[in-house]
């Protein structure tokens, strides 16, 4: 089963797209899972380089790494947003 990754901000400028899907069998750290999305390809990994500075949001719900992803799940990757 496959989760949908969705990228936003300068994450989706660095990967080339806005959506991309990661096979996962089992329910899974969302550390290693931002592993194996940075193994994707050279510019994955160029964007997940600095992840301490991005965001993750798990169902539309905030993340972080000790979280579990499981299959079927939609995992969003932005870079902090601010406003006024």
């Amino acid at each position: 089963m496959m989760v949908r990754l969705m990228f936003f901000g300068w994450v989706r400028e660095g990967v080339g797209a806005g959506e991309d899907a990661l096979a996962l069998d089992a329910p899974t750290p969302l550390a290693e899972v931002l592993d194996r999305v940075a193994a994707l390809s050279p510019a994955h990994a160029a964007a997940l380089a600095e992840r301490d500075r991005l965001r993750f949001a798990l169902n539309q719900a905030m993340a972080g790494p000790e979280a579990l992803v499981r299959p079927g799940d939609e995992l969003a990757i932005f870079p902090p947003v601010t406003g006024g």
